[in-house]
């Protein structure tokens, strides 16, 4: 418990923490990945998003008997994830890259393989917009799912114990609503802009949220969501507002793989 980032928050306001999984998740079946109709040997490079995905994909080679071939490349959407490699393969940088976590570094990482043929590792469900945007710069890639998330054993939690719920993902939403409904909520902090999109539109109110600027984690959110609620001071609901500036990422990197497309050949332009 000191270890966790939360540990300073209860000290701070003399608040309780509990931790109660609102989810699970699990890799697929084997039949469940066959059936999905994807070659693993035809890639020359998977994505990886997730510890979970990465577990998945080797069982799945495991059980299906699939040697990896040694020039597979990895691209690893953070560092724990890239590290994480090494519980079945040998580390080499030249092999192995990361993002910083974000989506822009994500694809900007995938761009600078642009000729390889990736394998997308997804959970069920997940965000469609790293698929998507794969598409609209019209790189080679297959999505294949390698886990799914599942609903938690919730049936010793009882809501009037809590004043806040701290909400990690849409499937944490979903899990919430099926289980407890939409009425008489504690209050709802939620991370990351799919989170609060499902609990919007879920019919869910949000009174803190991550990350934004003043706010770059949970701890952070609920730290200024406490601070308001001791002084008194009245919590607005959090609304959702589009981000323009990923639109235009995308578009900016649609519009550089297109020039660099019509680049002719040094050797044919002497023709």
């Amino acid at each position: 418990m000191e270890k966790s980032p939360f540990y300073e928050l209860s000290q701070k306001y003399n608040v309780e923490i509990a931790y109660k999984p609102f989810i699970r998740v699990e890799g697929v079946s084997l039949k469940e990945f066959r059936a999905q109709r994807v070659e693993i040997l035809t890639h020359t490079a998977v994505i990886f998003t997730s510890r979970t995905t990465v577990d998945s994909f080797f069982h799945i080679c495991e059980e299906a008997r699939i040697t990896v071939p040694e020039t597979m490349k990895y691209i690893c959407q953070t560092e724990a994830v890239a590290l994480y490699l090494q519980k079945y393969i040998v580390y080499r940088k030249r092999k192995i890259s990361f993002a910083d976590g974000s989506f822009t570094s994500l694809v900007e990482l995938i761009i600078k393989h642009k000729e390889e043929k990736f394998l997308l590792s997804l959970s069920e469900p997940h965000k469609p917009e790293l698929p998507e945007t794969l598409s609209k710069l019209k790189l080679s890639f297959d999505p294949v799912i390698l886990a799914r998330t599942v609903a938690g054993e919730l049936d010793d939690v009882k809501l009037t114990d809590y004043d806040l719920l701290a909400l990690y993902s849409p499937s944490d939403v979903k899990a919430l609503i099926e289980k407890f409904g939409t009425d008489n909520l504690p209050a709802v902090a939620v991370f990351g802009e799919g989170t609060l999109r499902a609990a919007l539109e879920g019919g869910i109110t949000v009174l803190a949220n991550a990350p934004r600027p003043e706010a770059p984690s949970m701890v952070k959110a609920i730290d200024l969501y406490l601070q308001k609620v001791q002084k008194g001071e009245p919590i607005e609901p959090v609304e959702l507002i589009a981000d323009a500036r990923k639109e235009e990422f995308i578009r900016s990197q649609q519009h550089k793989l297109t020039k660099k497309g019509r680049r002719r050949p040094a050797s044919e332009s002497r023709k």
